[in-house]
């Protein structure tokens, strides 16, 4: 070879090369694996805030790093019609005295007239949330920080709130409500009973877990008064929960917890005075042990309570005006439904003339005003469609904002509602919106958070103007995660809907693989969930599960989720109610149903190749999938599951079930532990054993049945992990390995041709 030539050669390779690396770099940018998911920060979204409207709903204050202090966040006010922006209150004047550094804030308030700061650190988890911790007042007019309820153990501290004028603070501590004056530092017990047995101020397990209750006492607008739950959990029984690994011998940790038809909670409400002395309590009617108080909330005035009583079944909610000085109570309105009701927040009308209520009486959840007096109600919203829930009420120019989707029941919008109850509707923001919209509406309904996504588009959160809804400023625009999902090898999901016989069409999304080939055959593999608590068909950024099942379907898989009857789309009362106490039967039949709609509709999913997983209840949701269609399903994976009805809590599973005493064959017919027998696929169950929720009992009940009858399945046990499996180093990364694992081993990804198969 000549000189000449050995130069042009080597030249060209020297091209070569880069090009390359450059492809081998773009297609490792395009192709996710479990690391770039689970161990780095590569997708981690952008954060907007913690933010909080202030009280003259024109400005906000939020978190941003400090440029002073590393690590640090300053809190900045912005002004939302001019943009204007200031450091409110700077990382360094949050330093402690004899602190290096300053406080770490993992949540904040302001008293009303915005002077007084109080602010919520060194958090510690109470089950699933950091609702221990210590706080912190910093006064805006004098400078001066300080701690609350400093006598106390470090991190004990509960659900502080500033008095409406801002010179108290109330605060629970070891079942007990305290107040503590800010100038002179004087600390009064209010409540002397609490005990394990006694709670007061804030809430048991099952209230926590199912009534979203956790600060459990309410200032008076006077700052005068508290009003407040209290929990008698004597006879309710004890679960316990065995740690093997975190000391040299086992150690036992209880708590009361309700089971489906057990010994509840004895509830009531009371009055108490902020400077001490009896606690005035509601008289309530009914047995405290069978009723629910799901909310509690000042009457608009400092003189009288409301609050909602529910029955045990759940099927009528009355809500009750009773009097502070007395105890005295008059019920105003009564919800009831042959299934289930739901629980309101309080939002009041006209002056506190009458009160927003959701309710499902006309075959659709629409808004209505309950007058104070007791009077008829009226219908705001008419129509057949749901109102999914209340932004915010414009008292001034005669609107209400809610969140609604008439046409399309896997995405959310905002629209405004007119207060005459004439059916004016009007869609807030621009024709043609996709996705779902979720809005943080300013006191004065004239500004609002508004955060955007679609299941595979990252969200944004902007300013928007309202009632227009016209975007201001960008606050927190994802642009970087943006671009690296964009930049992934994919085809974007796909919804639709499938007839699925009987005249009922459910719902649903599919990945297809991004080489996909309509003339081969693929492995379906459906994510589920199925119970009313949630829906998987939803058009929301979809997180790292997204992901992964996007990374599934790069390595072959067809991925695909449907919402059966009874989960909580807008598609009316029928639809939602259908479900009740046949939970795990009619769901997993329109799940069994969907799957064979959708390989009918589909050559190119391959029939022989169908898995199902799920988490919680869609664990259970994918144990009767395989237990009772085992000639459709061949390879299932159940985290957290259900295996027995009788096994999970008395509110939700009451709720949607009845009562065990008088639906047994409901609850056994439910349960998929009664149908184990039938199993022929491959199973893999996983369960961390510390879950205080769905407990570890029933996982080996389950694994006691199937060893019973003799089958073969995989199970995993994490130790001393919750409910969401991931305490620990490496432990989502390990499990997520698992599943992968575990998949492509029992349901082989790739297409198939005709030939091969």
């Amino acid at each position: 070879m000549t000189t000449r030539r050995l130069l042009v050669v080597l030249l060209a390779v020297a091209l070569l090369v880069p090009a390359a690396a450059t492809a081998r770099g773009q297609a490792a940018q395009g192709t996710l694996t479990l690391d770039r998911i689970f161990s780095s920060r590569e997708f981690a979204p952008e954060r907007f805030g913690p933010a909080k409207w202030m009280a003259d709903g024109d400005s906000f204050t939020t978190l941003e790093p400090s440029p002073d202090i590393a690590g640090a966040r300053d809190l900045v006010m912005y002004t939302a019609s001019s943009g204007a922006r200031r450091v409110l209150v700077a990382a360094a004047r949050l330093v402690p005295k004899g602190a290096k550094a300053p406080l770490s804030i993992d949540d904040y308030a302001w008293s009303p007239d915005g002077t007084v700061l109080i602010l919520f650190t060194d958090a510690k988890r109470v089950w699933r949330q950091n609702t221990r911790g210590d706080y912190w007042t910093y006064d805006l007019r004098t400078g001066r920080l300080r701690q609350l309820g400093a006598r106390f153990a470090p991190s004990t501290l509960m659900f502080a709130k500033l008095s409406p004028d801002g010179r108290l603070a109330a605060y629970v501590v070891a079942h007990n409500i305290y107040v503590e004056n800010l100038a002179s530092g004087r600390i009064r017990q209010l409540t002397s009973d609490g005990n394990d047995d006694i709670v007061n101020g804030t809430s048991d397990w099952v209230y926590e877990e199912e009534f979203d209750l956790r600060d459990g006492f309410r200032w008076s607008p006077d700052s005068r008064s508290i009003a407040y739950w209290r929990f008698d959990t004597r006879g309710v029984p004890v679960f316990s929960m065995i740690d093997n690994t975190d000391s040299l011998y086992p150690t036992v940790r209880t708590f009361k917890y309700p089971k489906a038809g057990e010994t509840n909670s004895a509830v009531k409400v009371g009055v108490v005075r902020a400077s001490g002395g009896p606690t005035v309590w509601m008289k309530t009617t009914g047995d405290p042990r069978q009723i629910y108080i799901p909310r509690l909330e000042w009457a608009g005035n400092s003189n009288e309570v409301v609050f909602e009583q529910l029955n045990r079944l759940q099927n009528r909610n009355q809500v009750v005006i009773g009097s502070a000085a007395t105890g005295a109570v008059r019920t105003i309105f009564t919800d009831t439904d042959p299934a289930w009701v739901e629980v309101m927040d309080f939002t009041w009308l006209d002056g506190g003339k009458s009160l927003l209520w959701l309710s499902e009486r006309d075959g659709w959840k629409h808004v209505y005003a309950v007058p104070r007096d007791g009077g008829a109600i009226r219908l705001l919203t008419p129509g057949d469609y749901d109102v999914m829930g209340v932004n915010a009420v414009d008292g001034k120019n005669g609107w209400i904002y809610v969140t609604a989707s008439p046409d399309n029941p896997t995405r959310r919008f905002m629209y405004r509602v007119s207060l005459d109850g004439k059916g004016t509707r009007a869609l807030v923001g621009p024709a043609g919106q996709s996705g779902v919209h979720r809005y943080d509406v300013s006191p004065s309904a004239r500004w609002a958070f508004h955060t955007y996504s679609t299941l595979d588009t990252p969200p944004v959160t902007e300013l928007v103007r309202l009632p227009s809804g016209d975007s201001v400023r960008v606050l927190a625009a994802n642009q970087a995660l943006r671009a690296k999902v964009d930049a992934l090898s994919r085809r974007r999901v796909e919804f639709y809907r499938l007839p699925i016989g009987g005249g009922v069409d459910v719902d649903g999304w599919r990945i297809l693989p991004p080489d996909f080939d309509p003339s081969k055959q693929y492995p379906l593999l459906v994510y589920v969930y199925g119970e009313p608590a949630g829906q998987t068909v939803l058009d929301s950024w979809g997180g790292n599960t997204y992901l992964w099942h996007l990374m599934l379907a790069q390595r072959g898989y067809i991925v695909a989720s449907f919402d059966n009857r009874g989960t909580p789309a807008p598609r009316g009362r029928a639809w939602r109610k259908s479900i009740y106490r046949q939970v795990g039967i009619l769901a997993s039949a329109d799940q069994a149903a969907a799957a064979r709609a959708a390989l009918a509709a589909w050559p190119f999913a391959d029939a022989s190749r169908v898995g199902v997983w799920g988490w919680s209840g869609g664990g259970s949701m994918t144990l009767n999938a395989m237990f009772r269609y085992p000639d459709l399903y061949k390879t299932g994976m159940a985290v957290a599951a259900v295996p027995v009805q009788r096994l999970y809590d008395s509110v939700y599973q009451e709720r949607y079930m009845g009562l065990p005493s008088e639906n047994a064959e409901g609850y056994a017919n439910g349960s998929p532990i009664t149908f184990a027998r039938n199993l022929k696929g491959h199973l893999l169950v996983v369960h961390g054993t510390g879950d205080d929720n769905v407990h570890y009992q029933g996982f080996e009940e389950l694994v006691n049945e199937l060893v019973a009858d003799g089958k073969t399945f995989t199970m995993m046990s994490y130790p001393n992990r919750s409910h969401g499996i991931f305490e620990g180093k490496g432990t989502t990364l390990h499990l997520y390995s698992l599943l992968t694992r575990y998949l492509e081993e029992h349901l082989p990804a790739g297409p198939q041709t005709a030939a091969t198969r």
